[in-house]
């Protein structure tokens, strides 16, 4: 049976994930949050003290470290650690910008990536992060690039960090949002980027049910789903 793909890149806070989860949960396809990914190494680096922007260091802890996506009964993707589940620790402010930092490394974007291919080529798929249509999966069968203002990504990231019980200040977040969409950017390695063939969705002014019903048009009218 063929697989189908679909590739969700865009800036920190933009609401891939939300977005992506609730359409893979009503398609039957595989959720894969890469984000999820790249902090657990950057939650590693930031647990045992080492320099997340210190790509030697990051390189060497590599072969220390074991992470693996599971899907518990609530159907959320898990991440493991070692064997020890770090899905809440994971999304913690300060673990945000060590994953910026450990995903700009070479060596551990090529640690992650047959893990995340791999998916891909077993499952149906709704996979989001900064490159997943301009370097993880080149020929999805459909490309977003999801985005919204800073301004709203920071009121929206403000609002989910309240309903979790760690409330941090608009300015604070804002000007963490800003930094990591300058790095992602920025960076040598698969700089994030809206590849040619995917569609832009800019979600400023919608709310999530008009942003999930945008995304859901723009997979059915490529897929024929």
């Amino acid at each position: 049976m063929k697989t189908i793909s679909i590739a969700i890149d865009g800036p920190s806070g933009a609401g891939k994930s939300t977005l992506a989860r609730a359409i893979a949960a009503e398609l039957g396809y595989l959720y894969v949050d890469t984000g999820a990914i790249y902090r657990t190494i950057g939650y590693y680096t930031l647990t045992h003290g080492i320099d997340p922007k210190d790509s030697a260091a990051v390189a060497a802890c590599l072969p220390d470290i074991r992470v693996e996506l599971t899907y518990g009964e609530d159907g959320l993707q898990h991440m493991l650690l070692n064997d020890r589940d770090v899905t809440k620790e994971i999304r913690l402010p300060e673990v945000s910008l060590c994953a910026s930092a450990v995903s700009a490394h070479r060596e551990v974007r090529a640690f992650l990536l047959d893990m995340q291919r791999q998916l891909a080529r077993t499952h149906s798929v709704i996979m989001d992060g900064r490159d997943i249509g301009t370097v993880v999966l080149p020929d999805a069968d459909v490309k977003v690039y999801l985005t919204a203002s800073a301004q709203a990504r920071a009121q929206r990231r403000c609002a989910e960090l309240e309903e979790r019980g760690t409330p941090e200040p608009f300015e604070k977040v804002l000007r963490e949002i800003e930094e990591r969409d300058w790095n992602d950017i920025h960076r040598d390695v698969a700089p994030l980027r809206q590849a040619e063939d995917a569609v832009l969705l800019d979600t400023t002014d919608l709310d999530f049910q008009e942003s999930k019903a945008a995304l859901l048009n723009i997979i059915r009218k490529r897929t024929s789903l």
